[in-house]
């Protein structure tokens, strides 16, 4: 559980951006459902509510990869600066903070292999990072500047 930043009009275009109505950000909440589920990332009871630039997301991931791109997905969308993560994970007692991963926003330039290089010390393991972030990277070069992605970290 947490908050996550994020940058507010550097992510996917699902809905418009500025002030809403409850009957508006009720709707942007059930396109960002859609949009997660359209990714059958497997999360039990998902559901997310939005205020002004802000959304909570709550729900079961079936694991804590699954968790986390969740977050990513509704963090990375245009108009959303922040995301209050409610998940749960399926069957687990305590979550090891050695699996989480750390999140790394792009900068102008960035590359999964620089992205590799600086968080793995070899740029040749950016395919651990675009693994990390399907289905919502759909080519290890389709990243852009004020996006968040996954950094897993490396197990042997």
């Amino acid at each position: 559980m947490g908050l996550f930043s994020f940058i507010k009009n550097a992510g996917a275009k699902v809905f418009g951006i500025g002030k809403t109505t409850e009957e508006e950000a009720a709707e942007k909440a059930n396109k960002l459902v859609e949009a997660v589920r359209a990714l059958e990332l497997g999360v039990e009871n998902l559901s997310v509510s939005i205020e002004d630039d802000k959304a909570s997301v709550s729900g079961e991931a079936a694991d804590l990869a699954t968790k986390e791109k969740v977050v990513l997905v509704v963090g990375n969308t245009d108009g959303i600066a922040s995301v209050e993560d409610n998940m749960t994970v399926a069957e687990v007692e305590e979550i090891d903070e050695a699996l989480m991963a750390q999140f790394h926003t792009v900068a102008s330039g960035d590359t999964l292999g620089k992205i590799a290089k600086e968080y793995y010390g070899n740029a040749m393991k950016y395919p651990v990072i675009f693994e990390a972030n399907k289905p919502m990277l759909s080519h290890p070069d389709k990243i852009y500047p004020g996006q968040v992605l996954r950094i897993p970290p490396l197990v042997d």
